[in-house]
């Protein structure tokens, strides 16, 4: 099975635990006030649209991103309001999620083609004679 983003994408919309607190950087006496700054959470085993390989993957790629609860964290706080952030933390669940489920395709072994090879001969051929030049002459 394929990975369905748009699945996958919505089940962070339904699943994703939010929490707010105070974020540094701009904003004057804006950011001493609100909670602009957002955690996101979500359990690994509600995700939906992922196989099991898939959700393999996210757990093997993020293990350094995953607390002891199977939660992935995200947190946002460059924006200044507390919407923006919110948006942008689902949005980062989003693409980290889909970008470590991502199955990497085998490379197929191919052959050096015969204009790579004369290239690469013609490079030693040249550093070759770079080196002889360096010599010291011959007592001739």
């Amino acid at each position: 099975m394929i990975m369905n983003l748009q699945r996958l994408a919505h089940s962070i919309l339904d699943h994703a635990t939010l929490d707010f607190s105070r974020s540094g950087g701009p904003g004057g006496q804006n950011v001493n006030k609100v909670n602009t700054k957002v955690s996101a959470r979500i359990r690994l085993s509600q995700l939906e649209g992922l196989d099991e390989q898939e959700l393999h993957l996210v757990r093997a790629r993020l293990a350094s991103r995953i607390n002891r609860f199977d939660e992935l964290v995200i947190s946002a706080q460059d924006a200044r309001s507390q919407a923006q952030n919110i948006r942008l933390a689902l949005d980062r669940l989003v693409v980290l999620i889909a970008q470590a489920a991502r199955r990497q395709t085998p490379r197929i072994p191919t052959r050096p083609t015969m204009g790579s090879r004369e290239r690469t001969l013609l490079r030693k051929h040249q550093r070759s004679f770079i080196k002889q030049c360096r010599r010291r002459p011959d007592d001739e």
